[in-house]
């Protein structure tokens, strides 16, 4: 049974989220800021954890830039004030895993839950692939990277998506189906967290960055040939 720790600094939403996700099977742990998170992030028997932006002594995005910083790889979602976009992009930047916009539908916030925790078991999995692009090398087994010999250090979901691009090699994947494989839902999930992930994951690739070729009105394509 997966246990999920909440955080945010007002009580009655705790509780809510805390009500929702005991009913859908999940155990629960609370925090009321960044730095009590990080305490109970500390123990290791966290699963998944939703995270408040706005809060006080310490924020979400500090606590989750620690949190990384600390190689903790616990699942994050994040919940963000509506129209802040800054946050969903900066959230998903600093490695967040998905996020809900406040105020927010309870059954959402399960399915993205349970969406987050079915690509995490899957990463938990025995796997044997492994894929070679001349100096790109993918090891889905060890979950390693490595850019001409130099390893690269990637989120979980830059690994999922660069994988998934990989298995799809030379194939036009529409931003739709991106999410729906990548991030396992089909209805919740905006484009912007393709494009965002995307760019990203350029970012650490070097003259691979390359390999991920924007398809015009459709999505994205991994061609390793158009490397130079």
């Amino acid at each position: 049974m997966a246990k999920i720790l909440i955080v945010d600094d007002e009580p009655r939403i705790r509780e809510l989220i805390s009500t929702h996700m005991e009913h859908a099977g999940y155990t629960c742990a609370q925090a009321g800021d960044g730095s009590a998170a990080l305490a109970a992030l500390s123990a290791g028997d966290i699963d998944l954890v939703i995270l408040d932006v706005m809060m006080p002594f310490m924020d979400g995005m500090t606590c989750l830039k620690e949190m990384r910083t600390r190689k903790i790889n616990t699942p994050v979602i994040m919940l963000t004030a509506r129209g802040e976009e800054y946050d969903k992009l900066a959230g998903l930047e600093n490695g967040a895993d998905d996020y809900v916009v406040k105020p927010f539908s309870p059954r959402e916030l399960v399915a993205r839950v349970k969406a987050v925790l079915s690509r995490t078991l899957q990463r938990s999995e025995p796997a044997d692939s492994r894929f070679e692009f001349g100096g790109l090398c993918i090891d889905k087994a060890s979950h390693n990277v490595t850019v001409d010999g130099a390893e690269v250090v990637l989120t979980p979901k830059e690994f999922d998506l660069l994988c998934f691009l990989a298995a799809n090699r030379g194939l036009a994947l529409s931003r739709e189906r991106i999410l729906q494989k990548v991030w396992n839902y089909d209805y919740y999930g905006e484009d912007r967290t393709v494009d965002t992930h995307v760019k990203m994951l350029r970012s650490h690739l070097g003259r691979y960055r390359d390999a991920i070729i924007t398809v015009w009105g459709v999505g994205y394509k991994f061609d390793p040939d158009a490397v130079k």
